[in-house]
């Protein structure tokens, strides 16, 4: 069965001097504030759209992954994965990279590296963002 998720975001003002919050709306689980100031230059205490990208690669990753993971037959005890997503203002997002750290008992490194890259390949997320490059940068802990 399929699920739609939604989020709103209300903006007020122009690009650069307006602001906004983004809610998840599915969940009600948290409201975000938003401006072009943290999009283009890291404004504390604010979010931007590259920041919830890499929310929504990295758990949709580690899903994928731990899935995987499972289905080899060596279930992860744990995963810490971050994606870290790239704006070129002028061209826009260019890349997400996954950075892993994982605790898997039983996997030979070569298992855990293929197993990876199938994961990244075929997270719902990963193929949404085809259009970008996506790095992977997988490790044993």
């Amino acid at each position: 069965m399929a699920v739609t998720s939604e989020a709103t975001t209300l903006w007020n003002g122009n690009l650069t001097s307006g602001s906004g919050k983004t809610r998840l709306d599915s969940s009600a689980a948290a409201e975000f504030a938003v401006s072009w100031a943290a999009r283009s230059q890291g404004e504390t205490g604010k979010t931007n759209p590259e920041e919830l990208l890499g929310a929504a690669h990295s758990a949709c990753f580690s899903m994928a992954f731990a899935n995987a993971l499972a289905g080899f037959g060596t279930p992860p005890q744990s995963l810490q994965v971050t994606a870290a997503v790239t704006d070129d203002p002028g061209v826009g997002i260019t890349g997400s990279h996954l950075l892993v750290s994982a605790k898997v008992a039983g996997i030979t490194e070569q298992d855990f590296e293929r197993i990876a890259v199938e994961a990244k390949e075929t997270c719902p997320v990963s193929r949404a963002l085809a259009g970008i490059l996506i790095t992977l940068e997988a490790n044993l802990a």
